[in-house]
């Protein structure tokens, strides 16, 4: 074996320096002979001992040092295979199939050595599949947990001859190509040192009283420092109870701190405090409510505060009464069970209108849209925004796509008004084509842009104003100019009256458009039986006074026999589900509008006594649309939002995608257990 050992490298560089040496002195000693024979003759002897030395010391001296080298390298091998078998960090070597061939001592003590070998890893540790090994000169990394520990895996895939000094290894030969080398390492201490770091980070976020003014004014001057001392114990309690901080920013403003644990106490608790304060009562005839809106898990202090700040606006822009926690990847909601109250102060409209009036006369064109699938509501609203820009002397053009038969009436009175331009309305691909850059879009009646009547529109305008009455959601249209979204109007209808009494001095328009905007109203509250206030009337005055006609309004409301009867089937096949919740399916064959039968189905249900809420499901175009409907006892808008919808605590809708009708109610019915069992409806 000795004799049959090559050297290279630098070694055989050290072995060969001599020779080379000896080859240098004798070209010397040539050049010493052309100078003096004599000195040449000495140098001669010299070079002659030196290389016999030289020559013996190959001859009897390289098998020693060959044998020598052949020991270093076996015991050098045994090293390194005593120091891995010994390593405190669990290694093991893995077949191309994922099957153990080896592993060391730290591997084995985390089980019986029998239970691992030549076992499958995938079979008790489930991470470890063998679609997630790496590929060659790859190394990749699994997070993995084992009888209760976390763990990192680190695996590597090498060429099976760097494992040749391993000898438990046997028929290394009939293992073709590669084994994979997995390294364990115990991140449980570090795991939960970080989730208690994380646990210990500081959120922040805002508090806002709602209604402080009605609340104030609802009770005696000697009762108002009184009901302010409650709540400031109150709120003030429930944060130190939270081991939190509170500061009192404004008379109805406060900033808390608190911990992310604490935060999570509070989130459990489904946020106390709502509730707590709403208890309040010295006399005072409104009941105050809060606006919670709490930021993190973002990158900075600053981030955060920006959460708590979108968290509130969310918060303010679905109603008040509730509890928003935002971070980077999700929102939480809690609360928001009360009705909304109606505000009687119309300085908030007049500002927008005011804002609104100056935007617009600084763009050359006005788009207005409303939501895909337009109502009464939405085609009103277009058409009195459309109103305002021509009385500012502006271009405007409404974008409509399709017009359903609910709404056709609507649309065929408007386009009978004399003198009116064939461009009034257009299509959103002939929007897309005239659209600038000193354009303006307003987006009525929505303000979630996926729904919109052309999402496109929004990604080529820089100047957005929005325009709705429903509570908002996770979705929002982005960097609007001007969003002005009031939860408590009944319809968008009833907010555009307002602002065409504020926009240029008071527009006037033709007795069509008032029609437009009186239908719109009307549909929303049913009448004026839902979701109607003192603003609600007057706007509707308004519109009386500009030329509406209720009789024909009205005209449009009647229904087909065909739509009439589905309606009757659906509400005489309701089911009741809990005693209190009525769940009813409406067929849309032979229908035109079936979502408008079904919406008025709903409707209807909730005359039953006894009933909290009514659901009415129907398919339409492939999908299968939910009509939620309540009068005041359940907030079917959060119920809606398990489904991805959403709209007002007493009138909200979903739409379900892939799925049948039998699985649809099922998810309603499991969805409804579900919250009365967390407490999240009644």
């Amino acid at each position: 074996m000795a004799g049959k050992v090559k050297l290279n490298g630098k070694l055989r560089a050290y072995v060969q320096a001599p020779l080379l040496l000896g080859v240098i002195l004798l070209l010397i000693n040539i050049w010493i002979y052309l100078i003096s024979i004599r000195a040449g003759a000495v140098l001669s002897i010299f070079l002659l001992i030196y290389l016999i030395t030289m020559v013996c010391m190959i001859i009897f001296a390289r098998p020693a040092l060959n044998t020598e080298l052949v020991t270093f390298a076996t015991e050098y091998g045994q090293i390194q295979k005593q120091l891995l078998k010994e390593l405190e960090l669990p290694h093991v070597l893995l077949d191309e199939s994922g099957r153990i061939v080896w592993m060391n001592r730290a591997f084995e003590k985390l089980g019986e050595k029998e239970k691992f070998y030549k076992k499958n890893i995938h079979s008790f540790m489930p991470e470890m599949k063998r679609e997630l090994f790496p590929e060659e000169g790859e190394t990749r990394e699994l997070e993995l947990v084992y009888d209760d520990k976390e763990y990192l895996a680190r695996i590597k895939r090498i060429a099976l001859k760097e494992m040749a000094t391993l000898s438990e290894l046997k028929d290394a030969e009939e293992y073709d190509g590669f084994l994979y080398a997995v390294y364990l390492f115990d991140r449980t201490a570090l795991n939960l040192a970080l989730k208690e770091l994380d646990r210990q980070s500081v959120t922040v976020g805002f508090l806002y009283i709602d209604n402080y003014e009605e609340a104030m004014d609802s009770v005696e001057d000697v009762g108002r420092s009184l009901l302010g001392a409650f709540i400031d114990r109150q709120v003030n309690q429930y944060v130190n109870d939270l081991d939190g901080i509170v500061i009192k920013t404004e008379k109805d403003k406060y900033r808390i701190i608190l911990r992310k644990s604490s935060l999570e106490q509070a989130m459990e608790g489904k946020f106390k405090l709502l509730e707590d304060v709403k208890g309040i009562n010295i006399g005072n005839e409104i009941s105050v409510t809060l606006s919670i809106g709490i930021g993190l898990g973002g990158l900075s202090y600053a981030q955060n505060i920006e959460f708590a700040r979108n968290a509130m606006d969310l918060a303010l822009g679905r109603g008040g009464d509730q509890a928003v926690v935002k971070n980077k990847d999700e929102i939480s909601y809690f609360g928001g069970k009360s009705q909304q109250k109606e505000t009687t102060t119309r300085v908030r409209a007049r500002v927008k209108a005011q804002a609104m009036e100056e935007i617009i006369s600084a763009r050359d064109k006005v788009f207005v849209m409303g939501h895909r699938n337009g109502d009464m509501d939405s085609f009103g609203a277009t058409v009195g925004i459309r109103a305002a820009a021509l009385s500012l002397q502006k271009p405007c053009q409404i974008v409509l796509d399709n017009v359903t038969p609910s709404l056709k009436p609507l649309v065929d009175l408007y386009r009978a008004i004399p003198d009116l331009e064939e461009t009034a309305i257009i299509s959103p691909q002939q929007a897309m084509e005239l659209i600038d850059a000193n354009s303006v879009v307003v987006v009525v009646d929505v303000n979630r842009p996926s729904i919109t009547e052309c999402p496109e529109l929004l990604k080529r305008c820089r100047t957005i104003i929005v325009l709705d009455h429903h509570r908002q959601g996770t979705e929002v249209i982005e960097n609007a100019t001007l969003s002005y979204v009031e939860p408590n109007a009944s319809s968008a209808c009833e907010m555009t009256a307002e602002i065409l009494q504020y926009i240029n001095n008071g527009v006037r328009f033709k007795g069509a458009v008032a029609d437009c905007l009186y239908a719109g109203i009307v549909m929303d509250t049913q009448n004026f039986t839902s979701k109607t206030g003192v603003r609600t009337f007057e706007a509707a005055a308004f519109l009386r006074r500009s030329g509406a006609d209720v009789t024909r309004v009205r005209k449009m409301f009647r229904e087909d026999a065909a739509d009439y009867k589905a309606k009757a089937d659906a509400v005489r096949g309701a089911e009741v589900y809990r005693k209190e919740y009525v769940i009813g399916i409406c067929s849309g064959e032979g229908l035109k509008s079936p979502t408008v039968v079904a919406a008025q189905a709903a409707n209807d249900l909730l005359n039953i006594n006894g009933v909290k809420a009514s659901f009415v499901l129907t398919e339409y175009q492939g999908q299968i649309y939910i009509s939620a409907r309540s009068i005041d006892e359940v907030n079917v808008q959060i119920i809606m939002e398990k489904f991805g919808g959403g709209g007002h605590m007493s009138s909200s809708g979903a739409q379900l995608k892939s799925t049948t009708m039998d699985a649809a109610v099922l998810m309603l019915k499991n969805t409804l257990d579900t919250m009365i069992q967390e407490g999240e409806i009644g």
